[in-house]
């Protein structure tokens, strides 16, 4: 396993003209790169170079050193129409350099690596129950899960390119603190440390923390989603990430999207933060299930079964919880201003029963309802979005500074 280079370009001895060369020569890198990565279909040396504006030769070395480097691979060329060589068709390569997406939630932890294709390569998710926990025992348990799928990776022969771990609460990206995990009862805390993430060979991983609502909603974006979108994560807790124009909206430290604590209800019950009335108390899972007259550690599955039956008791709650969840996403859809709003985690499987209380909520409550089309459709990344989301993180700052790898 390699930890992820520095991607500042270094100053070169030969003086300020080399330097610029230099930086030429990785910018010129980066469009290769990107061009591949983005092409809906495979591209050949002279497409990347009519789309980057590059000569054939310039693409051509520049195309060697990605797939010497493992980013880019080579299919097998396709005859010309034309006279001239055949069209070797460039992808991104599989099973080469890797990303690893960790997670800590509530009630599970979890470990995936995908690949530069976006294939899984590993996948560990193990079932418990963190509420209240010891945030060493927990962070050095998925620590030892992190190091077997690492060692995994290593020895298929693959390069991991770094790791991102989701956290359900608020991160500061500066400093890579969580301030406070209210489900998990946990505050003031540096996670990277606990998880002791090294590689088979001892070198230290490089492990960004974030918080997993921003990066589920980051996994969206490989799917058929618009370019600006709310993306709400229901779990315990229910927490979101604004996408805007493809680009996930960060803020100043990195804390917007917590819509699990809009207050719904001032005289509603008290929430594991402290307040009054927050959504979470009305439309996170455990509260759901608690109204649908299952155990608060009942599966999803069981609801679900009980909605499908036109159980009174479940619908009742799924719908209590699709209005107070609209009441919230109104005032987000209000101050900004998108029209596409993504259900993900638990919400994903309940949003048929959730979906019409949400828009005729959102319907009565967005000033813009009458001149735009509101639309709530289920996420499309799957099981375990953050993980996938922050695996494809990692790798798309490979992407971004591919001279760090070749």
């Amino acid at each position: 396993m390699t930890a992820e280079p520095s991607t500042t370009p270094r100053p070169s001895a030969q003086g300020p003209g080399a330097a610029r060369q230099h930086t030429l020569r990785e910018r010129n890198l980066q469009l290769v790169a990107r061009a591949v990565f983005d092409a809906p279909t495979p591209l050949s040396r002279a497409d990347v170079a009519a789309a980057t504006g590059l000569t054939r030769a310039t693409v051509s070395t520049l195309v060697d050193r990605l797939v010497e480097g493992g980013l880019v691979s080579e299919l097998p060329p396709v005859a010309a129409q034309r006279a001239g060589r055949p069209a070797v068709p460039l992808v991104p390569a599989g099973r080469s350099v890797v990303g690893l997406g960790l997670e800590v939630n509530v009630d599970y932890l979890g470990a995936r690596v995908l690949d530069l294709t976006g294939e899984v390569v590993v996948s560990r998710v193990t079932a418990g129950s963190f509420h209240d926990s010891d945030p060493a025992d927990v962070l050095g348990t998925l620590g030892t899960l992190a190091r077997d799928v690492v060692a995994e990776v290593h020895d298929g022969g693959m390069r991991l390119a770094g790791a991102r771990l989701a956290l359900p609460g608020l991160v500061d990206a500066r400093t890579a603190e969580l301030e406070v995990a209210p489900n998990l009862g946990w505050s003031s805390l540096e996670p990277v440390p606990l998880l002791g993430l090294r590689g088979p060979d001892g070198s230290e991983v490089p492990v960004v923390v974030a918080n997993e609502a921003k990066l589920a909603a980051l996994a969206e974006l490989a799917g058929d989603v618009p370019s600006s979108f709310l993306y709400v994560s229901g779990d315990v807790g229910i927490g979101a990430g604004i996408v805007v124009d493809g680009r996930l909206l960060a803020a100043e430290r990195g804390w917007n999207g917590e819509v699990g604590h809009v207050v719904v209800d001032p005289a509603g019950p008290r929430c594991s933060c402290g307040a009054y009335g927050c959504l979470e108390q009305y439309a996170g899972k455990e509260e759901i299930l608690r109204s649908a007259g299952l155990p608060v550690d009942a599966s999803l599955a069981e609801l679900l079964e009980l909605l499908r039956s036109h159980d009174r008791g479940a619908g009742a709650a799924v719908q209590r919880a699709g209005r107070a969840l609209g009441s919230a996403l109104a005032d987000f859809v209000n101050l900004l201003g998108v029209s596409t709003v993504v259900l993900g985690g638990v919400y994903t499987e309940l949003e048929p029963w959730l979906r019409d209380e949400v828009l005729t909520v959102m319907g009565e409550r967005v000033l813009a309802a009458p001149f735009v089309s509101l639309e709530v459709r289920a996420a499309q990344a799957g099981q375990y979005a953050a993980l996938s989301g922050g695996a494809r993180e990692v790798l798309r700052e490979v992407v971004a500074y591919p001279a760090a790898w070749v």
